[in-house]
């Protein structure tokens, strides 16, 4: 590190001690005459390589059919380009020019290499973002996680002209200076972590193919619940369905749990999964007088007949006494009430046929039996597949009365206490 602070000293100390000394006013008179040349033969060559690059480049890209020219244009890389022109010429001819004036010489020629480092690195960042811009045009990477790629490129490319400007400036060999910087890597790292763990997580992200642009994903602990619209080095932006923006760090998307629902939105269904309690109290076997009142619901007419034919043979082989409900085999409300469900989610237009369609009972609880259903909507749309589960749960609600049971609810305490 002392090294690098006697550079600087000796570079910054002949600017201190040269305004102490008296100049001669013809002498400096001639140093702006050659400045003022050198500028405006460098105004010249600018406009000059604008027009050829900025001019011809336009006319060319409307007569080509890729848009990656087109993107070069947006993205002002001609624009640049033709900056970069005029200080090479700079650099070049000072040596020319301030050939008398060696201490301005070094300190112009120090100024150009500088400015030339960083309008290249600015050069070829535009030639990324463009890079960027076409591919997202691609259906095959429109989905892709180009930004982090492009970032972590920048990154590096940035750190080589830090260093290069450190050397032009204060003559360091590049291998005394990667020593310094490898001194201080750990407050690098330090400075760096999101950036580090973002990178490694969007090399998982895209091998894994984890997350995608446009895939809908669900992360109760950011609160994000809607569609990734931008995935670079350090955040993912989420647009919630309430057209809020939430963003996750990158590397969140490794270490924790995340809900991504493209598997649903690619597949033939959504599910439904649903449950109502039936209340316990209610459920009974049916006699022939239920069974006759019931055999009225279309849906199930002929199962009952089929049903109880099958149970009649079956007491009878076995001389099972009838005279209670209890013996032999019978028919319950809830069992007949879980084959009209099954019957009528069979002929539901909502519903995909090729997927499961299940109404199936759950473990009993202190609420009652619950009675899920289990089925795909055909149309996953968020909109329509909530009209169709409300259009189920709706029938069946108002259909569990017509099998004489109820549906838990827990008693109101208002006046209980009156």
């Amino acid at each position: 590190m002392h090294k690098l602070l006697d550079k600087i000293f000796n570079f910054l100390y002949p600017v201190f001690r040269d305004w102490g000394m008296s100049r001669n006013v013809a002498s400096y008179t001639s140093l702006i005459f050659n400045i003022a040349i050198l500028i405006a033969l460098a105004y010249i060559i600018y406009y000059a390589a604008k027009f050829i690059l900025v001019t011809l480049t336009a006319v060319f890209a409307q007569r080509t059919k890729t848009k990656f020219d087109d993107y070069l244009i947006q993205n002002k890389t001609t624009r640049y380009t033709a900056y970069l022109i005029p200080f090479f010429f700079i650099y070049k001819a000072v040596p020319v020019i301030l050939d008398k004036y060696e201490y301005w010489e070094l300190i112009f020629g120090k100024i150009v290499g500088v400015y030339i480092v960083l309008l290249g690195l600015w050069i070829v960042r535009t030639v990324f973002n463009s890079l960027r811009d076409y591919l997202k045009q691609k259906p095959e990477y429109s989905d892709k996680p180009i930004d982090s790629f492009v970032q972590v490129i920048m990154i590096v490319l940035w750190i080589f002209g830090v260093a290069m400007i450190i050397s032009t400036l204060f003559g360091i060999k590049k291998g005394e200076l990667l020593t310094i910087l490898g001194t201080l890597s750990a407050i690098i790292i330090l400075i760096f972590r999101d950036t580090i763990l973002g990178f490694v997580s969007s090399v998982q992200v895209a091998i894994n193919d984890m997350v995608r642009i446009g895939d809908w994903i669900t992360m109760d602990k950011f609160g994000a619940d809607g569609d990734v619209i931008e995935i670079n080095l350090t955040t993912v932006k989420v647009r919630n369905f309430d057209n809020t923006i939430t963003t996750i760090p990158t590397y969140a998307l490794s270490s924790d749990s995340f809900q991504n629902w493209r598997g649903m939105q690619k597949s033939e269904g959504r599910r439904i999964k649903r449950h109502v309690l039936i209340k316990s109290s209610t459920i009974r076997f049916l006699n022939d007088e239920d069974l006759e009142q019931l055999r009225k619901v279309q849906l199930i007419t002929s199962y009952i007949d089929s049903r109880q034919t099958e149970i009649d043979r079956y007491n009878d082989l076995r001389g099972v006494d009838k005279t209670l409900s209890l013996n032999g085999r019978n028919m319950t409300n809830l069992g007949l009430f879980r084959k009209y469900i099954m019957q009528y989610l069979v002929n539901h237009p909502g519903l995909n046929k090729d997927m499961h369609i299940m109404c199936r009972q759950l473990q009993s609880t202190a609420h009652g039996v619950p009675l899920e259903i289990y089925v795909f909507s055909s149309d996953k749309r968020w909109a329509n597949y909530e009209y169709i589960m409300a259009d189920i749960f709706d029938h069946v609600m108002a259909s569990v009365k017509y099998f004489d049971l109820e549906i838990f609810e827990l008693p109101s305490t208002i006046g209980k206490f009156e």
